[in-house]
C-alpha cells in the first residue's frame, strides 16, 4: 500500500525503481520557527552507516526525483531524501512563507529533528542553489557539499514580475500542461529514451498536491536564489561539483564557475549526460559522490 497522502495516480506507476521508492516515501510532523503548527514533511530514509548523504531536488520537483540514484547510495550508506517546504509531498500550510529563507529554515528543523549530525549535502539543479545556502548558514550541519548540475549563478527567473492574479494562475496552469512539462523532460536529457510514461509520471504526480499553485508562485515571486552569486565564494566544505556535459537547461559554464569560485572544490564531467545525471547515470553518479573525482 503507497502512503494516503499520495495522489491515487501513484498506482498507474509502472517502472520498478519508481513503485519501490513511492512504497518508502512518508511524513513526519516537523515544528519550525516559521509556523505555530508542525509542517508535514514528506521525506525518504534508507540505509545505513558512514556520514549520512541527504538528497535534495530541484524545482517544482520532488523525492521522485532519486528513485534511482537514492538506493545505489543507500546499498553502503545511510541515505535521506527530502520534499523542500513549497514542493513535493511536503504539505503547503496556508500561513506558510515559500521563499529561500522558509526553505532552509523548515530544511534545518528536519536536520535537526531526524539526522542531526553532520550530512553529506547533495543538492541537484535549483536543490544545489538550497544546498549552498543551508551549507553557508549552517556550516556545522554539512560536512561535504556535492552540486548536481547546480543553480546559484544564474538569475532568478524573469517571469516573477509578472506572477500576479489572475497572470500567476495563467502561469502555473501553463507549467501544468503534460505538453509543456515532456518538453522540458526530453530537454533534460542526453538520452531523449529514458524520458518514459513512469518518469513524466513521477515528474507530475506533486501537481496534484494541494496548494501546488499557491506554493510555485510565491517561490517564484519572492525571487528565487538569485542573492548567492556573490556569496558562493564563501563556501568552506569540501564541494564536489557534478556536471553533464551536454547540460541544455544551465548549459555547461556554470560547471567551470563554480570549480573556479570555491576554493575546496573539484568538478567531475558526467559523459554523454544531460541535466540530470542522477537519473540518467545513477550508477556513474552514486560512485562519484562516494569516492570523489576518479
Amino acid at each position: 500500500m503507497f502512503a494516503n497522502f499520495l495522489p491515487a495516480d501513484v498506482a498507474r506507476l509502472s517502472e520498478a525503481t519508481s513503485i519501490a521508492i513511492a512504497h518508502q516515501i512518508t511524513r513526519h510532523a516537523i515544528a519550525t520557527p516559521l509556523i505555530e503548527d508542525s509542517i508535514e514533511t514528506a521525506y525518504i530514509h534508507q540505509g545505513a552507516g558512514g556520514t549520512p548523504i541527504l538528497l535534495l531536488h530541484g524545482f517544482d520537483s520532488s523525492v521522485f526525483e532519486f528513485r534511482r540514484l537514492l538506493p545505489i547510495l543507500a546499498d553502503q550508506q545511510d541515505t535521506w531524501a527530502v520534499d523542500l517546504l513549497g514542493f513535493g509531498f511536503t504539505d503547503r500550510p496556508i500561513s506558510a512563507p515559500f521563499n529561500p529563507m522558509a526553505i532552509k529554515t523548515h530544511l534545518h528543523s528536519f536536520w535537526k529533528t531526524l539526522i542531526d549530525q553532520p550530512v553529506i549535502l547533495v543538492g541537484a539543479s535549483m536543490g544545489g542553489a538550497a544546498a549552498i545556502d543551508f551549507a553557508l548558514t549552517y556550516p556545522e550541519a554539512v560536512a561535504k557539499l556535492v552540486l548536481i548540475d547546480s543553480a546559484g549563478f544564474a538569475a532568478g527567473p524573469a517571469v516573477s514580475k509578472f506572477l500576479v492574479p489572475p497572470l500567476g494562475y495563467l502561469a502555473t496552469e501553463f507549467l501544468r500542461q503534460p505538453k509543456v512539462r515532456r518538453q522540458v523532460s526530453l530537454k533534460a536529457y542526453a538520452d531523449r529514451r529514458l524520458v518514459t510514461a513512469d518518469a513524466e509520471l513521477c515528474a507530475a504526480l506533486h501537481l496534484q498536491m494541494s496548494g501546488w499553485s499557491r506554493s510555485i508562485i510565491a517561490f517564484t515571486k519572492s525571487g528565487g536564489y538569485n542573492f548567492l552569486n556573490g556569496r558562493i565564494s564563501q563556501i568552506s566544505q569540501p564541494t564536489l561539483i557534478l556536471w553533464g556535459d551536454s547540460d541544455q537547461i544551465l548549459g555547461t559554464q556554470d560547471a567551470e564557475r563554480f570549480r573556479d569560485a570555491i576554493p575546496t572544490s573539484q568538478l567531475h564531467w558526467i559523459q554523454h549526460c544531460g541535466h540530470v545525471p542522477h537519473l540518467e547515470q545513477p550508477m556513474i553518479t552514486a560512485e562519484t559522490i562516494r569516492f570523489g573525482r576518479q
